[in-house]
Order: structure tokens, then C-alpha cells, then sequence
């Protein structure tokens, strides 16, 4: 005798929704994935866009810069500029103006004129100072000397400079008494 295996199924059973569930599980997460996809593209080109307009911008802000750096020299040919000393606009120190000349073209430069020692040579001469010497009792002053390091705007400058200041009041030394530690009675 032979037995067939024959299932039978029943109408009344539902069929298996866990194919259909996990189909759609992987089916949302494909589509969330594709969104999300979609939507990183999308800020990185934002973002790609912000930063190529910083740098154009930068870019235009420093060429403007430079030209304007550049002054009469831009437009002239003139190797030779001649500049005169800087002028205080108020008094004898602080911002001023220089004028430049070349053949027939002059030119106006920003400038300051030093407000403290440094006035008497100007701050176009560059000097490099040795230490001050010792006080002079006799003077009430102490000295060094400084040696042209660089000149400035065709500046006349002299090549050696001896500058003073008055030297450092003596400092009273202090009477080494009791010390109390509290009223004395």
C-alpha cells in the first residue's frame, strides 16, 4: 500500500503575511534610504555653492585691495617717486600726510608722525639701539646710541643718533626696625 502525503488546506486559513510584511519593511527602507540619498545631495550642493561664493567674493575683496595699494603707481610709468616728510594734520604729532612727486604727478600717502623720543628723527629712519649706558650723576642722564638700520621713503636720515633720558629717581631704602606683631602697651 502507498501513502500519499497530500496537505490539505483549508479556505478558512489566511495566508502568511510575513513575506509580505518583511517585502515591505525592505521596500520602505530602500525608499527612506533613496530620500535620504536625495536630500544629502542636496545640502552638499547648497553647501558646494556657499563656499565657491565665499571664495569669489574674497577674491574680489583682496584684488580691490591690491589696487588700491597700488596708488599713482598703477597708472604712471614714473620710476622716481620723491616723498617729503610726513605732516601732523593737528600739532606736531600723531596722523598726517606725506606728498609724494614724480615729474609732473603728486600723490597724497597716509602717514604718523611719532608722539613720543622717536619724534626728533621721525618714524622713517630706522635705527637698531645698543643698550642704555650707566647713569650719569653729573648730567642726570643716561645715553645709547643707534646705528641706521633702515631709511624710509628716500628720507634723509643721519646714520648714527645718540639719545637720553633722565635716569631713575634713587629709591629710598627702608629702615630695617622691629617689626611689631600687635600694640605695644
Amino acid at each position: 500500500m502507498e501513502f500519499h502525503h497530500v496537505i490539505i488546506k483549508k479556505k478558512s486559513d489566511p495566508p502568511n503575511p510575513l513575506p509580505q510584511f518583511y517585502e515591505l519593511i525592505h521596500m520602505s527602507s530602500f525608499v527612506r534610504n533613496t530620500i535620504y540619498s536625495a536630500k544629502m545631495r542636496g545640502v552638499f550642493s547648497v553647501v558646494l555653492i556657499v563656499v565657491v561664493a565665499l571664495m569669489m567674493v574674497t577674491a574680489e575683496a583682496g584684488k580691490g585691495k591690491k589696487e588700491r595699494g597700488k596708488g599713482a603707481k598703477a597708472t604712471s610709468d614714473c620710476a622716481e617717486w620723491h616723498y617729503g616728510n610726513c605732516v601732523a594734520n593737528n600739532g606736531d604729532c600723531g596722523l598726517g600726510v606725506r606728498e609724494g612727486t614724480c615729474s609732473d604727478q603728486t600723490k597724497k600717502l597716509k602717514c604718523k608722525v611719532p608722539c613720543n623720543w622717536k619724534k626728533e628723527f621721525g618714524a622713517d629712519c630706522k635705527y637698531k639701539f645698543g643698550s642704555w649706558e650707566e647713569c650719569n650723576m653729573t648730567t642726570g642722564m643716561k645715553n645709547r646710541s643707534g646705528i641706521l638700520k633702515k631709511a624710509l621713503y628716500n628720507a634723509e636720515c643721519l646714520t648714527t643718533i645718540k639719545v637720553s633720558k633722565p635716569c631713575p629717581p634713587k629709591t629710598k631704602t627702608k629702615s630695617k626696625g622691629k617689626k611689631g606683631k600687635g600694640k605695644e602697651n
